[in-house]
C-alpha cells in the first residue's frame, strides 16, 4: 500500500504507534528498526533526567570522545584476554595508576608487590576483598591450630559498621559469616571505633572501613581503626586482624581534595581497597576496581587465582564475573588520561564547592538542621529541625520536588537510629553550579508550595 511506503519510516503513521509494547511474548513478526528504535526511546520517557538525578551516585554523561571510544569497544569481551591484549594492557595499567594513586610505598612497584582487577562495579570488588579475607584468615586459623570446620566455635565474622551496602550482607550470607555490625547510635554518622574492636576476636576475618558511607555522607575513622589493630596485632600474631576499605565513591574523591585522614596504603594493616570506576571515577556503570597490598598468599590466597593464558604466557584471572564488554574498562583508561591528576583535582574541587553552596542555602531556610554539609564529601544530607514549625515531612519534600523533575531521598537512618528521618543529595561531577542554582530555585518553590498546601502551624 502507498501508505505503508510512505510512513514506513515514520513511528507516529506507524501501525505500532498504536499498539501496545510486547510485555510477555515474543511478537511474531520484525518490525522497521527506525520504529523499533522510536517506540523503545518512548517507552523510557518517564525515567529520570540525568541532571535531574540526585538520587545516583552513578555517571550519567561521559564526553563525545569518551561515548565514541565505549561504543566502539562495546564488542569486545573483556575475559578474553588473549583475543583483547590491548584492553587487558589497559585494565592494568588502570589498576597500576590506581593503586599509586592511593599511595603504593615509593619503593614498591604495582605489578611487582600489588596486584588488582577490574570488577563489575564495586559490589564485585567488596565480595573478591571479602573472599580474601575470609581465605586468609582460614590459612592462619588453621595454622594457629582452629579447628575451622567447628562452627559452634569458630565460625568466621566480619566487623562493619550498619551503613554498610548490601552486597556485604550478600558476601556474609553466601559465604556463613557472621556479621558483626557496629550500631549508629546517639550522634554518631560512622563506625564507633570503641564498639567494633570489643567485637574482634580470634575468629575475626577482618574490619571493613567504609571510606563514604552512602546513608550518611561520612567516613570511617580508618586511621583510628588501624592504630587500634596494631597495638592487637602486637598481642595476637598468630591471628592478626586487617583492614578492607570500601572506598565505592570516595576513592576517586578523596585523592583529589583536602581533609581526609590517611585511609589508604599509607596505613600498615590496609590490606585491599576497592572502588567504584562508575561513580567519581566518572565512566558509565558498570567497572569497578579492587587493588590489594601485596601479589603474594598471604594477601591474595591461591583458591581466588585462576590461569588464563595473555600473549603466551599465564596470568592471573581474579575476577568473580566472565563474560562482559571491555568498554567501560577502555573508558576507564580514557578518562584517566584525558584528566590526570590535575583534571580530577580540578573537578573534584567544584563538586565540593556545589557541595557547600547547596548546604549553605538549604541552612539558610531555616527548616533543617544539616548532618553533613559537603564540606569532606560530596554529600549534602539534613533533617527537619525539631523546631520547623511545618505540617509536612521530608518525604513531602521529596514528592513536591519531584513534580519539578527532581529526585531528591528521603530515607531512615541505618538500625538504632531508624526513627530519624533525612534526605540527600548527591553531587556527581556533572552537577555545575548552574542546575545546582536551578535546584535552589525549584527548592524554594517546593517549600512555598507546601506551605500553601498545609499551611504553617
Amino acid at each position: 500500500m502507498a501508505h505503508d511506503f510512505a510512513l514506513e519510516d515514520n513511528f507516529l503513521g506507524s501501525m505500532e504507534a498504536g499498539y501496545d509494547l510486547p510485555t510477555e511474548y515474543l511478537p511474531e513478526h520484525a518490525i522497521n528498526p527506525n520504529i523499533a528504535e522510536e517506540a523503545v526511546r518512548q517507552y523510557r520517557l518517564n525515567e529520570a533526567k540525568p541532571n535531574q538525578n540526585l538520587t545516583t551516585f552513578c555517571t550519567t554523561q561521559m564526553e563525545p570522545q569518551a561515548d565514541r571510544l565505549v561504543s566502539e569497544a562495546l564488542n569486545t569481551n573483556a575475559i578474553d584476554k588473549s583475543e583483547y591484549p590491548k584492553t587487558a594492557a589497559m585494565e592494568d595499567n588502570c589498576c597500576a595508576m590506581i593503586g599509586h594513586m592511593w599511595n603504593i610505598p615509593e619503593e614498591e612497584k604495582f605489578r611487582k608487590d600489588f596486584i588488582g582487577t577490574s570488577t563489575v562495579g564495586s559490589s564485585e570488588g567488596c565480595m573478591l576483598g571479602g573472599l580474601a579475607l575470609l581465605f586468609s584468615w582460614k590459612h592462619r586459623a588453621q595454622a594457629a591450630g582452629l579447628d575451622i570446620d567447628d562452627l559452634h566455635h569458630h565460625r568466621p565474622n566480619l566487623i562493619i559498621d550498619s551503613g554498610y551496602q548490601v552486597v556485604w550482607e550478600k558476601f556474609c550470607t553466601y559465604w556463613n559469616v557472621e556479621m558483626r555490625t557496629v550500631p549508629l547510635t546517639g550522634t554518631e554518622m560512622s563506625m564507633d571505633v570503641d564498639k567494633a574492636m570489643s567485637m574482634v576476636d580470634e575468629n575475626t576475618i577482618g574490619i571493613v572501613g567504609i571510606l563514604g558511607i552512602t546513608y550518611t555522607g561520612s567516613v570511617d575513622d580508618i586511621q583510628e581503626i588501624d592504630r587500634r589493630l596494631t597495638e592487637y596485632n602486637k598481642v595476637h600474631t598468630d591471628l592478626p586482624v586487617h583492614i578492607h576499605v570500601d572506598s565505592a565513591y570516595c576513592g576517586f574523591f578523596a585523592p583529589f581534595v583536602d581533609g581526609f585522614k590517611p585511609w589508604d596504603f599509607r596505613l600498615k594493616n590496609v590490606v585491599s581497597i576497592n572502588v567504584s570506576g562508575h561513580k567519581y571515577g566518572m565512566v558509565y556503570p558498570g567497572v569497578g576496581w579492587i587493588i590489594w597490598r601485596k601479589n603474594d598468599e598471604e594477601h591474595l590466597p591461591s583458591e581466588m587465582r585462576f590461569a588464563v593464558s595473555y600473549l603466551g604466557k599465564s596470568v592471573d584471572s581474579i575476577a568473580i564475573n566472565f563474560s562482559h564488554s571491555g568498554a567501560q574498562i577502555i573508558g576507564q583508561y580514557y578518562n584517566l588520561v584525558r584528566f590526570g591528576r590535575e583534571g580530577y583535582q580540578a573537578v573534584m574541587h567544584n563538586v565540593r564547592k556545589v557541595s557547600m553552596k547547596l548546604s549553605e542555602v538549604i541552612a539558610g531556610t531555616g527548616l533543617f538542621e544539616m548532618l553533613t554539609n559537603g564540606a569532606e564529601l560530596p554529600i549534602v544530607t539534613w533533617k527537619l529541625r525539631d523546631d520547623a514549625n511545618v505540617q509536612w515531612s521530608l518525604y513531602d519534600l521529596e514528592d513536591q520536588l519531584l513534580m519539578h523533575g527532581w529526585q531528591v531521598p528521603a530515607y531512615p537512618l541505618p538500625k538504632n537510629r531508624d526513627d530519624e528521618i533525612i534526605q540527600r543529595i548527591v553531587v556527581r561531577p556533572s552537577m555545575s553550579m548552574t542546575i545546582a542554582n536551578d535546584f535552589i530555585a525549584d527548592l524554594k518553590q517546593s517549600i512555598e508550595e507546601l506551605n500553601h498546601k498545609h499551611f504553617i502551624k
